[in-house]
């Protein structure tokens, strides 16, 4: 639609009353589409860039780490609870059945502790991270060293509160 109108604009195919005109806001292109390609690809091959970026040529910060981790709990909870959920239908006995052979196992409190720490933390992670996304949604802390801050922060809360979880 936007094409015809601008084919119609350029060509002066309008009434003289500017209120049965539909395009009177159409500005005519200053250059195209293919132009414009060959402007970028152009740029590109004269400053050397790669054509398409790889993760190995950004030097690691923690945002970008923060980041991936959060997408990655993410991935790793929403399948772990579908798991467990299907493991739930499938799997014959109850809870208190499987709870008990947990304890059949005698596992050591400290690999019981250390199970546990490695459950809690992709969703103490991921519940921080949130926390983090969400005040971002109202649009404060975008300046980098806030970025930065509220990246420790998170780091920190949540290995913090995963030990608390596991101690329980």
């Amino acid at each position: 639609m936007a094409l015809l109108l601008r084919t119609l604009a350029r060509r002066g195919v309008c009434t003289p009353c500017p209120r049965f005109c539909l395009y009177r806001h159409a500005v005519p292109m200053g250059s195209s589409a293919k132009e414009e390609m060959d402007k970028f690809w152009a740029k590109n091959t004269r400053l050397n860039r790669p054509m398409s970026p790889h993760i190995t040529i950004y030097r690691w910060s923690i945002p970008m780490m923060i980041s991936i981790t959060h997408r990655g709990t993410g991935v790793g909870l929403s399948g772990g609870i579908s798991l467990f959920a299907l493991a739930a239908l499938v799997l014959p006995g109850d809870y208190t059945s499987h709870l008990e052979l947990i304890h059949s196992l005698s596992l050591g409190p400290a690999l019981i502790t250390g199970a546990k720490f490695i459950l809690a933390f992709p969703v103490m992670f991921h519940t921080c991270n949130g926390i983090r996304h969400l005040v971002w949604d109202i649009g404060k802390g975008f300046k980098i060293p806030e970025v930065y801050r509220s990246g420790y922060t998170v780091m920190g809360l949540s290995l913090i509160f995963s030990a608390l979880l596991a101690a329980l």
